[in-house]
């Protein structure tokens, strides 16, 4: 292997210093929220991560698409409420209601894979559940800016979403595609163990 292969390979596994530390191949587990889509302004579909990073696309065969949908439908599908605002630093966002279900699957998805770091241990504790609204300001304007478009939005709240189905996606180094979606169970479905009581 020469210098430069080495290079490539050494910058396919190393998060980029500069701006986010997404690398081509690296997939994440999220919940689309159309319904958010008009609120918007971050430049991407409205959604809330459940897993980001999950495992390099490389290692989801037809066995991790099976477990994953057996994962997934052990969860009941369940609604999201977006009522309220709140901010990050340099991010304002709404806060989805409640965080349980979104919360506990992100618990079974990292007890089942647990090299799948939350936001690879970036923060700590990990980012509660969210749904970025706008991430481009800077700590200079982003109080002034974000005030404003809360205000502009505050009267389009609140706005729920049924979630039944969880997307896999993947970035190809210049943007995010979908891979997957996996469906949770119906709610108040039959559970199999309550056909035989």
């Amino acid at each position: 292997m020469n210098a430069d292969e080495t290079d490539e390979e050494d910058a396919e596994r190393e998060p980029a210093l500069d701006g986010w530390p997404d690398v081509p191949g690296d997939t994440a587990l999220t919940i689309k929220v159309p319904e958010a889509d008009p609120l918007v302004r971050a430049g991407f579909p409205a959604h809330v991560t459940v897993l980001y990073p999950f495992v390099h696309e490389s290692r989801i065969d037809g066995a991790a698409h099976r477990e994953l949908s057996r994962l997934f439908a052990g969860h009941e599908a369940f609604t999201l409420t977006f009522a309220e605002f709140a901010r990050y630093p340099g991010v304002l966002y709404l806060d989805p209601w409640p965080h349980t279900p979104v919360t506990a699957l992100a618990k079974d998805l990292t007890r089942r894979w647990p090299d799948a770091v939350p936001y690879r241990g970036i923060f700590d504790p990990p980012l509660a559940p969210h749904l970025t609204v706008a991430n481009s300001e800077g700590p200079a304007t982003q109080d002034a800016a974000y005030d404003a478009l809360q205000t502009e939005l505050e009267p389009l709240l609140p706005l729920s979403c049924h979630v039944d189905t969880v997307q896999l996606i993947a970035w190809d180094g210049t943007r995010w595609q979908d891979r997957a979606h996996y469906r949770l169970a119906a709610r108040d479905a039959e559970s199999p163990f309550q056909r035989y009581l």
